[in-house]
């Protein structure tokens, strides 16, 4: 970059980023990931919800932690179904006779 003018505009670029609280990255990745990584990255910057549950699985993946187990027993007892009153049985028939 050898002008004053593409000096001064990276240089403006980068505060206005600064004060959006966001920092420049460069990483070294697999073609392949490209769009994945800048994904991922576009998400991260938005700052909302689904940063947030995007960062904690990013995190637990890079950790190795093991994920938390009972989770599907978990969402069974936060069903709105757990004390509802259903009847589940049903009749045992023995099926119809066929003349082969």
């Amino acid at each position: 970059m050898g002008n004053a003018a593409q000096k001064k505009a990276l240089h403006n670029y980068r505060a206005r980023l600064g004060r959006r609280g966001l920092k420049r990255f460069e990483i070294m990745a697999l073609e392949a990931d490209r769009d994945l990584i800048r994904t991922l990255a576009r998400r991260l910057a938005e700052d909302g919800p689904e940063a947030e549950q995007v960062r904690a699985a990013v995190k637990t993946a890079v950790a190795g932690e093991p994920p938390n187990s009972g989770g599907i027993l978990a969402a069974l007892r936060r069903s709105p179904l757990v004390d509802a009153d259903l009847d589940l049985s049903r009749l045992r028939e023995e099926g119809r006779v066929v003349d082969l």
